[in-house]
């Protein structure tokens, strides 16, 4: 690993608080790798060997079943994935691959559990980690589950909005493919709920977006930090 690699991972929540030694040996194995664009980094099923920390870059991750494909989250850094399946020593439900250039941290998955069984830190650590992606799950499946998919878009449009400043115009973060998947949508879908968002000001011009009347748009999302709040 790089020097200047070990301030950004250390920083992580999950390794924080762990005592110098525990994290020397979690680092001692670990190695960092660079994958161009488009690559699949691990694919669903198989053995947990590492756990991936995204240091520059971004990765998505996705599953696939008979013949259909979905998109299940984004990974930005400095972020690791996937954690359950590394302490579980469990195989992937998720495949993985690079969004863009990207570098990553790959620490062996043996270390990490065998550092979870000896430093209590780490271990609180895990947990809450473990404790916060399952809250996000729950969220995201009433998410889908409860709401329509033009409230949906909706609540995701007034999230990419407080999330870039609050202004009146923003990018997108990702392709509208990609963004339908994410939302439960089909491509066609997601531009008929773009159109169906015109009337509450709402305009959508390739990756550029502008609310010009957010409160008339928060009375058809309704937004709640029982699903919209990350921290919550």
């Amino acid at each position: 690993m790089r020097t200047s690699d070990i301030p950004e991972v250390r920083s992580l929540p999950l390794f924080s608080n762990m005592s110098d030694d525990s994290f020397g040996a979690l680092m001692r194995a670990a190695y960092v790798q660079t994958f161009p664009p488009h690559v699949e980094i691990v694919s669903e099923g198989d053995a947990c060997d590492f756990l991936h920390i995204v240091v520059d870059g971004s990765v998505e991750l996705f599953a696939s079943w008979n013949g259909r494909e979905t998109s299940m989250a984004i990974v930005q850094p400095v972020n690791a994935f996937i954690l359950a399946a590394t302490i579980r020593d469990a195989p992937y439900l998720m495949s993985a691959r690079t969004i863009e250039k990207t570098r990553m941290v790959l620490v062996p998955s043996t270390d990490v559990r065998a550092v979870f069984d000896t430093d209590n830190a780490f271990a609180r650590a895990v947990v809450a980690e473990l404790a916060q992606a399952y809250r996000a799950v729950v969220k995201g499946k009433k998410n889908l589950k409860l709401r329509t998919s033009i409230e949906r878009l909706a609540n995701y449009l007034l999230r990419m909005r407080a999330v870039s400043g609050g202004g009146p115009e923003f990018e997108l973060d990702m392709e509208k493919r990609r963004l339908a998947s994410l939302l439960g949508m089909t491509p066609e879908n997601l531009s008929r709920a773009i159109r169906a968002l015109q009337p509450y000001g709402v305009e959508v011009d390739n990756s550029r977006v502008r609310i010009d009347n957010p409160d008339e748009l928060v009375r058809l999302a309704k937004p709640t930090p029982l699903i919209d709040d990350p921290e919550h």
